[in-house]
């Protein structure tokens, strides 16, 4: 970039008025630059995740939200599920395709701040990182699963694919 902009830039990112040279970043300056670097990229396979999910739900004849097919202005796809032995097994498939914890069967519990029981899958490298795979559900009718994130659309397919799994073994019992 420009000399003139960077010298700008190095003023917000460390310590007002002192400049790249003097203010205290903790060392985060490469991450966060690396961030905003791979945001996009990171971004479009969550949203590309959603996309399969919401096409991969539809055929099964599971309502969904956004459909595939539609102008999508956040990287969370809604699943309208049965009952809520298909949210768990939703949830739990998801989780079977997580990075950390995979062997974790996530079960609903009494959360506080919620009146109804809520289950959460997550099997991520950041604890409640918003944009890694996730999926979560109050147990309670119309049983819609939100699903959520991905680093990479090949997670987010697997984690899709997961979850139908669950759910299928569920329903041939």
């Amino acid at each position: 970039g420009r000399a003139d902009l960077v010298e700008l830039i190095s003023y917000r990112l460390t310590s007002p008025g002192i400049g790249k040279e003097c203010g205290l970043t903790f060392g985060t300056t490469r991450n966060v630059l690396q961030g905003f670097f791979m945001a996009p990229y990171v971004t479009s396979q969550a949203v590309m995740g959603a996309i399969f999910c919401a096409r991969a739900f539809e055929k099964l004849g599971y309502e969904v939200l956004p459909k595939y097919d539609d102008l999508r202005s956040d990287i969370i796809q809604v699943v309208k599920l049965h009952n809520a032995d298909e949210v768990i097994s939703f949830c739990q498939g998801v989780q079977a395709a997580a990075p950390v914890d995979s062997y974790v069967k996530p079960v609903p519990w009494a959360m506080p701040g919620y009146e109804d029981e809520v289950i959460m899958a997550a099997g991520a490298f950041v604890q409640g990182s918003s944009i890694e795979l996730s999926a979560d559900a109050p147990i309670r009718p119309p049983y819609n699963v939100y699903f959520q994130g991905g680093l990479t659309f090949d997670h987010s397919k697997m984690g899709t694919l997961k979850a139908i799994q669950a759910i299928k073994k569920l329903n041939n019992k």
